[in-house]
């Protein structure tokens, strides 16, 4: 059954590019969750990280990680710090589902009020989330956008276009629909999730775009964006690609 919300910021501007101020908001309640598949030469030092940043900035925090049935040792290790910190969880999923389905499985799981993910394979710098975190004042999504993308040549293009694509489809003016360092307001994600079908890379644009038919605002920022040192990327290859901009096709008819 679709949703009924109907939210309050209905009739505001989608894409706000008002400058950010040196002001420090006080300390949030966070959610950090990072999606995996295959990421075991990543996944702890990327949640220590996440660990360390956010005893730092928030006032109340977790992080949690989405094994998304990888046949690695991501669940395992992921199982043991959690058993060490109280603050990490873990959500299994039995079988490979996809990275839009982890990421549903992500905001499903988080609790607090604004809610964060990063992919998990190690290549943005999760000092720069406090930048994401000011960036928030007074809209409802901040998306980042990598400044200098450090993916192989194939995969950039494969970028471009398809940004290309959603702004032309969805009216999505945002140059970096798919980067992987969003913040969301716990509102937006409350009205969304339910109408959400993505289980495979269409998810960004599939939120963005009903995040543009809800009336929610969004704030771009830019991030640094870091070569992947271990593990693989599954984003360049063609099947893959062409899925996505199938993908890409059935959303516009579903939306528009």
């Amino acid at each position: 059954m679709a949703s009924s919300y109907n939210p309050p910021f209905a009739s505001r501007q989608f894409f706000i590019e008002h400058p950010l101020t040196d002001h420090k908001p006080p300390k949030p309640a966070l959610s950090l969750f990072f999606p995996m598949y295959n990421e075991e030469g990543n996944i702890e030092e990327v949640v220590t990280s996440a660990v360390a940043v956010l005893s730092e900035i928030a006032d109340e925090y977790e992080v949690i990680v989405v094994d998304d049935g990888g046949r690695d040792r991501t669940g395992e290790i992921a199982d043991r710090l959690a058993a060490a910190n109280p603050r990490v969880r873990v959500v299994h999923h039995a079988s490979n589902q996809g990275y839009g389905a982890a990421l549903r499985s992500g905001f499903a799981a988080a609790t607090q009020p604004l809610v964060a993910f990063v992919d998990g394979d190690n290549q943005f710098d999760l000092g720069e989330l406090p930048v994401l975190l000011r960036a928030i004042d007074g809209v409802d999504i901040v998306s980042g956008y990598r400044i200098r993308r450090r993916d192989p040549v194939l995969r950039r293009l494969n970028s471009f276009l398809y940004n290309q694509a959603c702004r032309l489809l969805f009216r999505i003016p945002i140059r970096d629909v798919n980067c992987a360092f969003k913040v969301y307001r716990r509102q937006v994600l409350d009205g969304m999730l339910p109408r959400l079908r993505s289980t495979g890379a269409l998810i960004n644009v599939e939120m963005l775009a009903r995040a543009r038919k809800m009336g929610a605002r969004v704030r771009e920022v830019g991030v640094h964006h870091y070569p992947r040192e271990t593990g693989r990327q599954t984003g360049g290859n063609p099947a893959v690609i062409v899925r996505a901009f199938r993908e890409l096709l059935e959303l516009w008819r579903e939306l528009w």
